[in-house]
């Protein structure tokens, strides 16, 4: 099913969007947002993602992050959902901030009583990026990038770095970056997951780093160094290797606001915009 307007706003130059449609993946009504610069007839143009953080929707890296006017300045579209399923109701799954609605972690869901609808990295990996979001935008699926926030920067690393053929340029603001040793991810992992450890690790930022061999990438990760969170986040865990370079910055002062996301955002966009249009 083709997914319906929401609305529709002119921003700097371009318009920010608001989509709504029936999930084949999740199972129920997603709602996202797309910001679209101005372009050219049959002009297709590179394509950020960006997933955002424990209870938010869309809305709130639209609203809060100031993004439209780098992305209308690198004429660069930029997609970002939801992140969790919201048109469905499964029992406990709005009992606590860090798990359920709000809080999908980008997993596949495989304990049984999650796995119809918590299926957020299929929802990015396929559903979005292949078939929702090139109906309504002219992206360039050769040229798409993916960033985050804390949840969501978990989300950028781990989804960015296990498929390199889809995702060409990485950063994250705060991300949890070894979920399987702090309470938010354990909680989450246990929850979708089960107990076997072992599968926990393909959801793990710093697991998965140690493991890549693909193309070469520049990781830029910025962290807040008054960050009330900086005992989930572990940014330290995250160790280069000969195929990832880390760009690691503690920025003295900032926490986990957007306060702290908008500041930044510029340099996180001139990042994206030198890898995707250098391809």
């Amino acid at each position: 099913m083709a997914a319906t307007l929401v609305s529709s706003n002119r921003s700097f130059k371009g318009r920010q969007f608001v989509y709504k449609h029936a999930s084949t993946t999740t199972q129920c009504d997603m709602t996202f947002g797309v910001y679209i610069p101005d372009h050219e007839d049959n002009e297709k143009l590179p394509t950020l993602f960006y997933l955002s953080g424990l209870t938010c929707t869309h809305a709130n890296f639209m609203e809060k992050s100031g993004f439209q006017q780098f992305a209308s300045k690198h004429r660069l579209i930029v997609v970002h959902p939801d992140t969790s399923p919201r048109g469905v109701d499964v029992e406990g799954d709005s009992d606590s901030w860090d798990f359920g609605k709000g809080a999908g972690f980008y997993v596949n869901a495989t304990v049984e009583k999650w796995a119809k609808n918590y299926r957020m990295y299929d929802y990015v990996v396929k559903e979005l990026l292949e078939d929702v979001v090139p109906k309504v935008a002219p992206i360039d699926a050769a040229r798409v990038g993916i960033f985050g926030h804390s949840m969501g920067g978990h989300g950028a690393l781990t989804i960015g770095l296990r498929n390199p053929s889809k995702f060409k340029s990485i950063s994250a603001f705060a991300p949890i970056c070894n979920p399987i040793t702090v309470p938010w991810g354990q909680k989450a992992l246990s929850g979708y997951l089960g107990d076997d450890q072992s599968t926990w690790q393909q959801y793990d930022a710093s697991e998965v780093l140690k493991a890549y061999t693909g193309p070469r990438r520049v990781i830029l990760v910025d962290q807040g160094s008054a960050d009330n969170f900086l005992a989930q986040l572990k940014s330290d865990s995250l160790k280069e290797t000969e195929y990832a370079e880390l760009v690691v910055r503690m920025q003295p002062e900032f926490d986990h606001s957007y306060y702290f996301i908008s500041t930044f955002m510029g340099d996180h966009f001139e990042h994206h915009a030198k890898i995707l249009k250098a391809l």
